[in-house]
């Protein structure tokens, strides 16, 4: 296709890595339990879509979330495919972590939180003990060879605390980056962040010793901001962009936050924009299409549906 035409900006990069989240983050709100074979048909088809760094399922407890009960399964179809630094579990303590060393994963994430009340309702723990759990993990993965990825909710706004003061994300920030991760994903849970809160908290961030080149950004769409508050922290020299193929997602512990930002809109975006994401846009509508079916409910996605119409 010859649209979007291409228009550059200002302070644009040449090129952004998509952390694709869609397997992991988008499946494990979804009501409907996808099987084994069609999530690996799934990770299967993104990456042959171009995606190269993509999140794959998450070592929890069953009970927790039943949508990812089949993370040593799924990895073990998977085979070599599951393998290396581009293909990051989330575990959530050192058993998980257990978990993902026994099934060869080369790559790990932890999930913390900016406030207290979902750092209760998600992992039953303050944001200091959740830190402190945290803590043998990463140094484990590290001492194992992994690389590692830290996240924190909650960073723009909380559904039971309301507005959450930018020093206070900055502080649990720092203390996660502080305990080793190789990389920092900023997550608007509820989609509530807007472009001067970006710009605002990376700015903070930068003060507090943690720059851009570090930093991925997380933003769901609830309230539509998701792309305007991408192209803020382009500008502002953030090269990693978290997002769902086909605009899955959510969150199981905070029920406001609906889907992720859509992979494809993402990459329409791009294209316009002459960045290079590597990302074959039609095999990706394709493939958005398929898990729609898988799901039976349409995708999201605004691109998907001009295109697959």
């Amino acid at each position: 296709m010859e649209l979007p035409q291409v228009a550059s900006m200002p302070s644009m990069p040449d090129s952004i890595t998509i952390y694709e989240v869609g397997a992991r983050d988008g499946l494990q709100n979804e009501k409907t339990v996808v099987p084994t074979e069609a999530k690996a048909q799934f990770i299967e088809r993104l990456i042959d879509a171009g995606l190269e760094t993509v999140e794959l399922t998450s070592f929890v407890p069953p009970s927790w979330i039943p949508q990812l009960a089949d993370a040593p399964a799924l990895l073990e179809r998977l085979g070599d495919l599951s393998k290396g630094a581009k293909r990051p579990v989330l575990v959530p303590n050192e058993r998980g972590l257990d978990n993902a060393l026994a099934a060869g994963v080369g790559a790990v994430a932890v999930f913390g939180s900016a406030t207290e009340t979902f750092a209760r309702k998600n992992l039953n723990r303050s944001v200091d003990e959740s830190l402190a759990m945290f803590a043998p993990v990463v140094s484990r993965a590290q001492d194992a060879g992994l690389w590692v990825r830290g996240y924190v909710s909650m960073c723009f706004g909380d559904p039971w605390e309301g507005p959450v003061p930018i020093e206070q994300v900055v502080d649990v920030c720092r203390k996660l980056m502080d305990l080793g991760c190789d990389q920092l994903s900023l997550g608007d849970t509820i989609g509530v962040g807007t472009p001067g809160h970006v710009t605002a908290l990376l700015a903070a961030l930068d003060a507090g010793g943690i720059g851009t080149d570090r930093i991925g950004v997380h933003f769901h769409d609830t309230y539509g901001q998701a792309l305007s508050n991408t192209v803020t922290a382009l500008g502002h020299g953030v090269r990693v962009v978290d997002a769902s193929t086909g605009g899955l997602g959510g969150c199981p512990y905070a029920k406001s936050a609906t889907g992720n930002l859509a992979t494809e809109d993402l990459v329409w975006m791009c294209r316009g924009l002459g960045i290079e994401t590597g990302v074959d846009l039609e095999k990706l509508v394709e493939t958005s299409v398929w898990m729609a079916q898988q799901l039976g409910r349409p995708s999201p996605s605004r691109v998907v549906k001009a295109l697959a119409s």
